[in-house]
């Protein structure tokens, strides 16, 4: 009977920026469904006092959401550099 090779499939090591881009990438994501979930919140609340933390956690999210283009534009910037 012939044994059967089994493949493998290997990890290519990520550079330090890969891993920066990546991880850069997961928080956008996860920003931009805390940012969802924000504005559907927003849209089923009526108490004032429940709107306005709609409003400070949606603006919250939107500056974040804004750092984190800046620095995935900071990283892309110093790979062009390198590269």
């Amino acid at each position: 009977v012939m044994a059967e090779a089994v493949k493998f499939r290997r990890r290519r090591v990520l550079t330090p920026e890969e891993e920066e881009r990546q991880q850069l990438m997961e928080e956008m994501a996860q920003t931009r469904l805390l940012l969802n979930q924000a504005y559907a919140d927003f849209n089923v609340q009526s108490d004032p006092d429940l709107i306005d933390s709609c409003v400070f956690t949606i603006n919250a999210l939107r500056s974040r959401h804004s750092y984190l283009v800046r620095q995935m534009k900071l990283l892309e910037t110093r790979k062009g550099d390198v590269g």
